[in-house]
């Protein structure tokens, strides 16, 4: 008999063929209102799908090679695909970021692997940084033998200077927020190339997972979507 753990690899591998990874997981409580899972009872349980650095991004550009020029939110629709079939194969449903009415991944991903919100949003993670992101989740039915978090040191408390909240060259970062509108009024503009072209330069100036850094390429390609260019 296969065993959570045995499911767990074969997942992991599944995932692995595309840069993806598992990013944790969580069983529901009793008492908290769960998606639905692949049969339309609620979920017991849930595995997050995401990327570290940039392994899925030679995967997505070979796929986006076979489709049409207009494609619209292509990487979604390339994650939506790659899990689906992953879901399909193990009998679980996917979730998607992007499905309405929206669902709590932020707030599960913090749950699964015990992370905290950087200044800009982003959860730190003690590995990549700010380098990493989620792509989706495998809901279940069952209750999964799901190991909680070891709980990780934050590197936003150890960081003294926070160069985060620096180097953007209209302040859109601060202890207050995020100046939504600033930024995106300075990347559209001429003089907003260096963020367009290269990425958010107060999220590059973080000092923590460099080695995962996104390539230019994929950078521009997130602020594209970002700005709606």
């Amino acid at each position: 008999m296969e065993t959570p753990q045995d499911i767990a690899g074969q997942i992991s591998t599944a995932l692995s063929a595309h840069g993806l990874i598992l990013r944790g997981g969580f069983n529901f409580n009793d008492d908290e209102s769960a998606p639905l899972g692949p049969l339309g009872a609620p979920a017991r349980s849930v595995l997050l799908i995401g990327q570290a650095g940039s392994a899925p991004w030679p995967h997505f550009l070979r796929w986006r090679e076979s489709q049409p020029a207009g494609l619209k939110n292509p990487l979604d629709t390339w994650s939506r695909q790659i899990i689906g079939e992953v879901a399909e194969e193990f009998g679980a449903r996917a979730a998607s970021p992007s499905d309405k009415p929206y669902l709590p991944f932020q707030q599960w991903a913090m749950r699964a692997e015990g992370l905290k919100p950087s200044p800009l949003g982003i959860l730190m993670h003690p590995q990549y940084g700010l380098w990493h992101a989620y792509r989706g989740a495998l809901l279940f039915e069952t209750d999964l033998a799901i190991p909680p978090p070891e709980i990780p040191i934050h590197l936003c408390d150890l960081c003294v200077g926070k160069p985060c909240l620096k180097a953007c060259p209209v302040g859109a970062h601060s202890e207050a927020g995020f100046a939504h509108e600033a930024c995106l009024s300075h990347v559209r503009r001429p003089d907003g190339a260096l963020c367009r072209d290269g990425g958010c330069l107060n999220r590059n100036a973080c000092p923590y997972g460099t080695e995962y850094r996104y390539p230019a390429d994929e950078q521009a390609f997130h602020m594209a979507a970002f700005v709606g260019l």
